[in-house]
């Protein structure tokens, strides 16, 4: 039960009695949580809601992330990792590169990441080969692929609609959707951001669609550029009005922006309280969103350790060898073991709880 009183003394009495109560938090809740001086107190409540959803068990997945190239039309402000076809730094992996590195990895994956660029010229039968030679090579693995912007750069390429993108992608095998590319919803910081991308308006609905389709997705915001926190915000809302209308949304990962090798000037570099705060917040926003993910690689080992008592119950998994994050400056190892991922969970005091990718566990560790 939250301390009442130290609450009233913050101001922040009302929010304290709907996190208890299991109520939604209106936009002015959310604007009190990030006024709030605190930010142990917010925290506290996050912590609270993540309790109640998880108790002290925590997740994580034997997963490979493959990035199959950074050859992308889209040039987005924030993006290190992007490079024009033909220039120096470019790279495609071929199916078989991509099937022998996955075979490669050093336990055989549960979950398998497959994002990249959005090339101009690999089409969809590409990508339906590279799936099915994936599937047959670990028929266990759980496909979590591509993002939204890169379903709808698909269908761009084919001329038809995202929703045939895919039906096709699923039947060659496709699980999940990762969560990449919503970056931040606010019109006006996209268009300084990611101009070329999808709109808010399109990820939202490529997700609607895969949950139609019974496709599982994540969900993610990257915070600490150009946006303000009611950018932030509205960018929560969106996504919680989403899943009431769809419900297809597993997990949301919170991404703090990676400051280097790109062509933003940011005026405030996030702190870590600042990271915790937000982590905070989306947890008690997202009210129904099962899982909140603390992403070892954008945030760093201790500090998702840290998040885990600001509202994460998930640290996602071994990863094995990651691009996009590290190209942008990320300081994290390319990956973890089980046993390192149980160690970080158990000295938070916690129950580790290995998952597949739709969060069923598959088996808890002894404490």
């Amino acid at each position: 039960m939250p301390d009442f009183k130290r609450y009233e003394a913050l101001g922040l009495g009302p929010v304290a009695r709907k996190v208890e109560a299991g109520e939604r938090l209106s936009l002015e809740d959310g604007r009190a949580l990030f006024a709030c001086p605190d930010v142990t107190a917010v925290g506290a409540l996050a912590h609270l809601r993540r309790t109640a959803l998880h108790g002290d068990r925590t997740f994580y997945v034997v997963n490979r992330h493959i990035n199959y190239t950074n050859v992308c039309v889209n040039a987005c402000a924030f993006c290190a990792y992007q490079r024009e076809k033909g220039q120096e730094g470019g790279f495609e992996l071929s199916i078989q590169d991509a099937v022998e590195r996955l075979l490669k990895a050093p336990l055989p994956p549960r979950e398998v990441h497959i994002v990249g660029g959005c090339h101009p010229d690999l089409r969809l039968a590409f990508f339906v080969d590279l799936l099915e030679a994936v599937q047959k090579a670990l028929p266990d693995a759980a496909l979590k692929c591509f993002t939204a912007v890169e379903i709808a750069h698909f269908a761009r390429l084919e001329g038809i609609s995202t929703i045939e993108v895919l039906q096709t992608l699923k039947a060659a095998g496709l699980a999940m959707l990762p969560g990449g590319g919503a970056e931040i919803f606010a019109p006006a910081v996209r268009r300084r951001i990611c101009p070329k991308k999808s709109t808010a308006e399109e990820w939202l609905r490529v997700h609607g669609e895969a949950h139609a389709l019974g496709l599982a997705t994540n969900c993610t915001m990257l915070f600490g550029h150009l946006e303000s926190i009611d950018d932030r915000l509205d960018h929560l809302d969106r996504l919680r009005t989403q899943q009431d209308r769809t419900g297809g949304f597993t997990c949301f990962i919170p991404l703090p922006f990676q400051t280097e090798n790109n062509a933003i000037t940011v005026e405030r570099p996030l702190t870590g309280l600042d990271e915790l705060r937000t982590i905070a917040i989306s947890r008690l926003m997202l009210d129904n969103i099962p899982h909140l993910k603390a992403y070892w690689v954008m945030l760093t080992v201790k500090q998702a350790q840290a998040a885990l008592f600001f509202g994460a119950d998930d640290l996602d998994g071994t990863v094995v060898e990651e691009k996009i994050g590290h190209m942008a400056g990320a300081t994290s190892r390319q990956g973890l073991t089980k046993a390192q991922l149980q160690d970080m969970i158990r000295g938070m005091g916690l129950t580790p709880v290995e998952r597949d990718a739709r969060f069923n566990p598959v088996k808890e560790a002894q404490a």
